[in-house]
C-alpha cells in the first residue's frame, strides 16, 4: 500500500492532481494487487508456518513472497497511473473525443455490453478462471487420482531454484528456440524471396511450399521418425550411400537437438513464407527502381530497402516463432525423441508434461507452467521494448 500511494501520487501530482487524491488511488490499487496473490495463499510466507504442515519456510520463500506482492502492485498501480494520464489528457486537450456520432458509434453502453458479453463469458470460463486455478493448484501438493490434498504454500516454486535439472531443461529450451526462431525465418525468408520471382506455375509452387504449416506437430514427429530412424531412415540411407556416413538422430545428445530443430524449422517454414510473401507484395517499387536509377545493384536493394520493409513482418513472425518454439514443439518432441536421450531434447513445456502427467505431481507441474508463461511474457516485452523502434511502419 505504501509503495502504491508513493509511486502513484507522484504520478498524480505531476499531472496537476491533488496529491492526496493519487496517494489514496495507490493505496487501493496497492492493496487489490497484494491481496491478489497473497490470499490465494494464506500468506503463508509472511507467517509462522503451522504445526504439521508439510512446508518449511526459509529465506527464498520470503523473498517470493514480496516478489509476489511486487508483482500485484504493479499490475494494478501502473493501469491507475496510465488512466490518470488519460484523463489528465481529455482535461487538457490533448486526447480529444467525438463530438458527433459516427458510424459505428453507440448512443448507449447496454448495446455493446450485450455484444462484449459472450466474449467475456468465454474469456472467464475458460482463460482467468482457468490460471487462477492454475496458481491454486500450484501451491498444494497434489497427486493425480488422489482424493485429498496438502497445501505446500510456494514450495513448488522455490524448490526449482535448486534443481539442476530444472535449469539444464531451460538452457535446452532456449537453445532449440533460438535456433528454431534464427534458422526458420532467415531460410524462410530466402525462399519467400526465391518463390516471390514472377515464374510460371509460381501459384501452385507458393502453395506447396506453405502446405507443411498445415500439418500438426505430433504428425511432422512422426513423418520425420521414419526418415530419422538410425538404423532404417531415409536420411540414413542417402547419407550411408553418399558419404559413408551414419547420424544417430535419435539416439545421440549431440544430434538428437538437431533432429527436433529440423523439424520445427520445417513445420514453421510455411507460416514465415506466407507472411514474407505477403510483405514482398508491399514493398514499394517505385523506391526500388529510384534506387536502380541511381546505380544501387540487387543487394543493396535489398538491404536498405526490401528488408527495412518487411520491418513490421518481422517483427511480428519473432513473436509467433518463439511462441511455437516454446509451446507447440511438445508434440514434435513427444514423438520424435521423448524428450531425450539423456534429456537433451527435454524443454521447459515437455518437462510439465512429464512432472504432472507422468510423475503424478499437478501442484509441480501447475508450477512450472506459471513460470513458463512468465518467461516467455518476459522475453517478449523484452522483444518489445529492445526491436520496435527499429521497426518501420512506412516507406
Amino acid at each position: 500500500m505504501a509503495a502504491g500511494a508513493f509511486f502513484v501520487g507522484l504520478a498524480f501530482q505531476r499531472l496537476r492532481y491533488h496529491l492526496l487524491w493519487g496517494a489514496g488511488a495507490g493505496a487501493l490499487a496497492g492493496l487489490v494487487g497484494a491481496l491478489l496473490f497473497m490470499l490465494p495463499i494464506e500468506f503463508c510466507t509472511f507467517r509462522p508456518v503451522p504445526e504439521g504442515a508439510l512446508y518449511k519456510l526459509g529465506p527464498e520463500d520470503t523473498l517470493f513472497g514480496v516478489l509476489l506482492v511486487a508483482i500485484g502492485v504493479l499490475l494494478f498501480t501502473v493501469p491507475t497511473v496510465l488512466a490518470g494520464r488519460f484523463i489528465a489528457g481529455r482535461r487538457d486537450g490533448l486526447v480529444r473525443t467525438a463530438t458527433q456520432p459516427q458510424q459505428g458509434y453507440f448512443k448507449g453502453w447496454l448495446l455493446p455490453v450485450l455484444f462484449l458479453a459472450p466474449t467475456i463469458v468465454i474469456l472467464v470460463l475458460f482463460l482467468y478462471y482457468p490460471a487462477i486455478d492454475t496458481f491454486s493448484l500450484s501451491t498444494q501438493l497434489v497427486r493425480l487420482g488422489a482424493r485429498r490434498s496438502a497445501f505446500v504454500c510456494v514450495d513448488n516454486f522455490t524448490t526449482l531454484l535448486v534443481d539442476p535439472i530444472y535449469f539444464q531443461t531451460m538452457l535446452t529450451t532456449f537453445f532449440l528456440g533460438i535456433a528454431t526462431v534464427v534458422i526458420g525465418m532467415v531460410l524462410s525468408l530466402l525462399i519467400a524471396t526465391v518463390a516471390f520471382l514472377p515464374i510460371k506455375g509460381a501459384a501452385i509452387y507458393r502453395t506447396l511450399l506453405i502446405w507443411p504449416y498445415a500439418i500438426s506437430p505430433a504428425v511432422a514427429g512422426i513423418i520425420f521418425l521414419l526418415l530419422f530412424n538410425p538404423t532404417g531412415g531415409v536420411i540414413n540411407y542417402f547419407l550411408n550411400n553418399a558419404f559413408g556416413v551414419r547420424i544417430g538422430w535419435l539416439n545421440d545428445p549431440n544430434a538428437a537437438p538437431w533432429a527436433v530443430i529440423i523439424v520445427s524449422v520445417w513445420k514453421s517454414m510455411g507460416f514465415n513464407i506466407l507472411f514474407f510473401l505477403a510483405g514482398l507484395q508491399n514493398v514499394p517499387k517505385d523506391l526500388l527502381e529510384a534506387a536502380a536509377i541511381d546505380g544501387a545493384n540487387a543487394v543493396q536493394r535489398y538491404i536498405n530497402i526490401v528488408l527495412p520493409a518487411l520491418s513490421p513482418i518481422t517483427f511480428f513472425l519473432v513473436i509467433t516463432n518463439m511462441t511455437y518454439a516454446f509451446f507447440e514443439t511438445f508434440g514434435t518432441i513427444d514423438y520424435l525423441t521423448g524428450g531425450g536421450p539423456l534429456r537433451s531434447t527435454t524443454t521447459l513445456m515437455y518437462r510439465i508434461y512429464e512432472q504432472g502427467i507422468v510423475q503424478n505431481d499437478l501442484g509441480k507441474g501447475a508450477a512450472q507452467s506459471i513460470m513458463l508463461f512468465l518467461l516467455v511474457i518476459g522475453l517478449t516485452l523484452l522483444q518489445f521494448r529492445t526491436s520496435q523502434d527499429r521497426v518501420s511502419y512506412g516507406a
